[in-house]
This record gives structure tokens, sequence and C-alpha cells, in this order.
């Protein structure tokens, strides 16, 4: 049997999409290997956010031809989109696919047997949503389901716009089918995923909104949890609060990306707020979802970023209490206006300031899980932890490791919080 091994660079969306790949790829009669092995075919799903993502691209295809010359070398994702022809032109590269028309692309690696491709399509000439299987991770019972693609907030500093191009929506009625049908193969967990998820809705014909999605998904049968992936902070609207409030099924967590607390950055940035509307924001979903936890992106080291302007970022990230920070370093991308801008920030100052925002971000993680401490909490268990232990998320995205039998693997269990560890909670399954 013919094998194929992955890797994922980037975002949830991107990690989403592999995970489709890969059931296409089953399909036609292909073995999942690990990506570190031998395999027939290598697919690198790339990420170009950053600089260092198409360096880290470039290292795994190379990786990829070590590991086996005569194999299949696929590059697929926002590098292989917005770069293709760089892309085609490193040795080690057989066949080229954008960020969609990917359905036939075990069909394309027949053909790249023959002779090295370039299938990117031209952005322009996307007609409509790109249908892959559902995501559906082996093993586990958490299902990922893209409903949205496409980006046009035109950040200064983004080039996903240029690798994603237009706005558009899985239509509602086939979303609701994909999720019946996710319900009766025994998944409890959707995470609903998209590149600019809150515009869900605008590209399709029907007047239909985020909110109004989540209100047919909620009461279907099975699905015991629905989580949000990320959401912009001027798209969080009453609605959707409401739908929450009425909803116990739906996540008490919201990835809210704030990228810079100081008003001068955010409007360089192009973003559509200001550190008092976000504040304000975060202060209105914890009165109205008490407990809620709030996860976020935050950039450093943008073009001008003063260390007064630094400070403004950690304080807010302070008074907001996120759960959990991402913290990435500013990369210029040529196409986007930030890469012109003057007053580039050294790499020793982004790399100083992004230790000190990972630092309170890691300080601000142990005072929320710190709350759940001798509490009871559920627990949908993904995977064995060793020496009669299972590990997996709670609905506020938090691991927690308890002693459980592995009969529970799979399934939601209620767990009395013990205590806290480097990596999150543990405690005991009720059983």
């Amino acid at each position: 049997m013919a094998t194929v091994a992955f890797f994922t660079l980037g975002c949830k969306v991107n990690q989403t999409e592999t995970a489709a790949l890969q059931q296409l790829f089953v399909a036609a009669g292909y073995q999942p290997v690990p990506f570190d092995g031998h395999a027939d075919v290598y697919v690198i799903n790339t990420c170009t956010v950053t600089q260092l993502g198409d360096k880290k691209s470039r290292q795994m295809i190379r990786r990829a031809r070590r590991a086996n010359l005569v194999a299949v070398i696929v590059v697929t994702g926002c590098y292989a989109q917005v770069s293709p022809d760089d892309v085609l032109k490193i040795p080690e590269v057989d066949l080229v696919v954008g960020t969609h028309a990917r359905a036939k692309l075990p069909e394309l690696v027949e053909e790249a047997k023959k002779g090295r491709l370039n299938c990117v399509v031209p952005l322009a000439e996307k007609e409509e949503f790109e249908d892959l299987p559902v995501a559906q991770t082996a093993g586990r019972k958490r299902a990922f389901l893209k409903v949205q693609e496409g980006c046009r907030q035109f950040c200064s500093y983004c080039i996903v716009p240029q690798a994603r191009g237009s706005l558009y929506s899985r239509p509602p009625e086939e979303t609701v089918v994909e999720v019946k049908r996710l319900a009766k193969q025994g998944f409890h967990e959707l995470v609903l995923t998209g590149v600019h998820l809150g515009s869900y809705g605008v590209d399709l014909p029907e007047e239909i909104a985020l909110s109004d999605l989540l209100r047919q998904l909620a009461p279907l049968a099975g699905i015991r949890r629905i989580r949000i992936s990320s959401i912009e902070p001027t798209e969080i609207t009453p609605d959707l609060v409401e739908v929450m409030l009425e909803n116990p099924s739906i996540c008490r967590h919201l990835h809210i990306p704030l990228q810079s607390g100081d008003d001068l950055v955010l409007r360089r940035m192009n973003r559509k707020y200001d550190a008092a509307e976000f504040l304000q924001l975060v202060c209105w979903l914890r009165s109205q979802l008490p407990g809620i936890a709030l996860t976020t992106d935050v950039m450093v080291g943008f073009p001008g970023e003063t260390e007064e302007q630094f400070q403004h970022t950690m304080g807010l990230v302070e008074k907001s209490a996120f759960s959990r920070v991402h913290v990435f370093k500013y990369s210029p991308r040529d196409g986007t206006p930030a890469a012109g801008f003057p007053e580039q920030v050294a790499p020793e100052q982004k790399e100083e300031r992004s230790k000190r925002l990972l630092d309170l971000g890691r300080r601000l993680s142990v005072v929320f899980r710190r709350q759940f401490i001798g509490k009871t909490v559920d627990v949908l268990f993904e995977e064995t932890a060793g020496k009669g232990k299972l590990a997996g998320l709670t609905e506020h995205y938090v691991r927690v490791t308890a002693r459980a039998p592995e009969t529970f693997l799979g399934e939601i269990a209620t767990v009395t919080v013990g205590g806290e560890q480097s990596d999150g909670l543990y405690g005991t399954a009720e059983f």
C-alpha cells in the first residue's frame, strides 16, 4: 500500500485542512505514516504569515527529500498560493497546489510522478467554498469543521487576504448535514473554524450570521460541545452572546485576537478598534458569561513600536486576564503596507519583548486555572498520559490529566480537580 506523510505549519485552519487532505488520500488507498519516516508522498501544508513560516516550510521540504529520494513532494497552503513560482524553484518540490481546488490532490500526485507541476489556481478564478472532507482526528472525538474561508480585513501586516482570497461560507443546510453525520459517528465536540469566522454568511444569498448558524447546530442530538475557534473583537455581537447564553453546549471560551494594546499601533495595523473598546468588550463578556475563558493573539515589534507602547500592550493583557496568550514577533511580508513602514524594530528587542509577554501570559494562565482546584469539570479525554491516566480539555480549553480507566478515552467525563501542574491541572475522574 502506498504511504503518505503530512506536516502542517500555521493556524487551526491549516490543521483542519491537513486532516481533510489526509482523508482524501486514505480514500484513494494511501496509508498515513509519520512525517519523520519513509513515505511515498510527503505533503507540506505551509504558512506564510511570517518569514519564519517560509523558512520552516523549506526545511520540511528538504527533510522530506532526505527521507526518500524518489518520493513525490507536495507543497500546499498559503506559501504555495502566494509564491508558487518560488516554491517550484526549490529542487525538491514536485507538485505545488495553493489554498483551494485541492479535492483532486491524490490524482495530481499521480500526474506529478511524470513531471513537476504548478497547479495553483489564481484566487480570481475561485468561485465557491472549497468542499473538502470534514476533518476528523484519528482516535479522537473532536471534529474540526471549516465553515468559512477567505479574509477581507487587510490588516497592514498580513498577507492572508492575498493567500486566501474572497469570503466564502459553507451553506447552513450543508453544515447541518455534516454535523448530523459527525454526531452519528460518535463525535462529542465540534470546532467551527474559518479564516475570518465572524464574517460567516456575508456572501450567502440568504441573510444569515454566525449566531444564526449556531442556533441551528446547538440543538442537534449527539454533539455535546461546540467550540468557536477564533473571532475578531468587532464581530462579537449581542446576538452571538445571546445564543451562547441560550445554549450551554457552546463552550464558554472565545479566542479574540488583540494584536496590540496601544491605539496608535492599532491604527497603523489597520485594526478596527482601540484599546478602550477592546477592554470594554472583555468586561462586557465577563459580565454576560461569568467564568468565560478568553484567549488571544498578540504581536510584538510592529514597526515603530516604542517601549511605552509595548507597556500599553502589557497593561491591557493583564487587565483582560486572558487564560492563554499566543505571542508572535512581527515579520515583514512583501506585498503588505507594513513591510515598507519606517522604524523597523530590532530583532533583539522583539525577542526581549516576546519573552516578557510570554512570562505574563504564563502567570495569567496559572491564575485562571487555579479557580478550578477543588471543583468538578467535564473533560473530553483524547490521549493517554501514562500510568493509568488520561488527558483532555475542558470547555474552557484547560488541559486536565486524570486517573481514569482507558474505556473513558474519547468520552466526556467528570473530573474532580486536585491541583495544578506545568501544563494544566490534574485530578481524578468519577467512575
